[in-house]
């Protein structure tokens, strides 16, 4: 039996510092001796750790050295982490990000991409379109059933159950990316351009806060159907590959449809009641859709103002933009803390957004930054007796 933590010696064929901890799992420690087949368990308290959500420049910063601020951040958070009370997952955005990384004195994408495991302890959230997808379905069927507009906002869409557990000694890490990375590179690029080149364009327009909010969810619900019709028409065609590169959105009307064709509802009739799920308030209080198009908003609303007259300076403020949106939108309403650069913590504060107070979730950045070691100080003075037991015995 392999020994993780050797704790003394064995209390059944006295093998000299030969018994130990093997591994923790769950809520429970495994113990056994390197001599003899003797094993034990050991039950730990239940916990529930904070979730606290590391934007991409966070982790870019600290992992090129470069700001003590931010060594000192991860350094902090890791530390909290291993003391069982907080965990900061990695996402599959931060994937996405990672991978467009050109590299930076002597470190590459990889080197970066094993720092952010490495500090997410190799805990991960679901994929974006996972969470996407599962927010709403959900709001479908509560539509349906004719339930309340107001979203019921479930952490297991996002997290793992098992994410609130002891920590064991090892993680295993299994290599999953199949992106074309320099496709997506480019995209990047050139959506941020052609966001900036509207700015002109939106400075001269008359539509109230509450217009561009409605049509934000339209052309958000327009997307969903124009990219299932475009699916169907390929399979029409007889084009098969449709099943396998088709966007993933255009699979979320087709599971919508097979749940009224499921009900004896027609075609047409299901077509017109996924319609109607698209203009009720069942679609615009998702949670993933709420925060985006409120975002896009406010983000309209400051250009508006006068913001981001400089072109070029604008393209540079907000070329993570689309990838900071996909950040906070998916996953903010599931975390107690967030930490954003300072041009996305003035959109979420901005009052239509209201991230902070909506989702209960503190938003940290530069502005603050005092503020994110107090609270993290706080986690470890709040922490219980029994938790401490725990520790011991998990890590001794």
């Amino acid at each position: 039996m392999l020994v993780s933590r050797i704790i003394g010696d064995c209390p059944k064929c006295g093998g000299i510092q030969k018994y130990g901890n093997v591994s923790v799992i769950g809520n429970e420690i495994l113990r056994g001796c390197l001599s003899c087949n003797y094993r034990k368990s050991v039950w730990l308290p239940e916990i529930r750790k904070k979730i606290i959500y590391l934007d991409q420049f966070f982790f870019s910063s600290a992992f090129r050295d470069q700001d003590e601020r931010f060594v000192q951040a991860a350094e902090k958070i890791r530390y909290i982490s291993d003391l069982q009370l907080l965990v900061a997952p990695f996402s599959s955005v931060h994937e996405d990000e990672t991978h467009q990384w050109r590299g930076f004195d002597g470190k590459n994408k990889d080197d970066l991409m094993e720092f952010i495991k490495a500090t997410s302890r190799g805990h991960e959230f679901e994929p974006a379109y996972g969470v996407e997808r599962k927010q709403i379905i959900r709001a479908f069927k509560a539509f349906l059933n004719r339930e309340t507009e107001a979203f019921q906002l479930l952490e297991r869409d996002a997290v793992d159950k098992r994410i609130h557990e002891w920590d064991n000694y090892i993680r295993i890490d299994v290599a999953h990316y199949f992106k074309d990375t320099e496709l997506i590179r480019a995209l990047k690029k050139s959506s941020i351009e052609s966001l900036v080149d509207i700015f002109p364009e939106w400075r001269q327009s008359t539509n109230s806060y509450d217009q561009d909010l409605a049509l934000e969810f339209y052309q958000a619900a327009k997307t969903y159907i124009d990219s299932y019709i475009e699916y169907m028409v390929r399979i029409a065609k007889g084009d098969n590959k449709a099943l396998l590169d088709a966007p993933i959105i255009s699979r979320v009307v087709e599971s919508m449809l097979h749940r009224l064709l499921n009900d004896d509802v027609s075609a047409d009739d299901g077509l017109k009641i996924v319609g109607d799920f698209f203009r009720s308030a069942h679609f615009t209080e998702i949670p993933y859709q709420s925060l985006r198009a409120r975002i896009y908003v406010a983000l309209k609303d400051m250009v508006k103002r006068g913001a981001y007259q400089n072109r070029f300076k604008a393209i540079q403020r907000l070329g993570g933009f689309f990838q900071d949106v996909d950040h906070i939108n998916t996953y903010a309403p599931y975390c107690d803390a967030f930490v954003m650069d300072q041009a996305m913590t003035a959109l979420v504060s901005d009052r239509h957004v209201d991230l902070e107070n909506k989702y209960s979730v503190k938003i940290f950045s530069i502005n603050n930054w005092d503020e994110l070691f107090t609270w993290l100080d706080g986690l470890e003075a709040e922490m219980s007796l029994e938790h401490r037991v725990g520790l011991s015995e998990a890590y001794p």
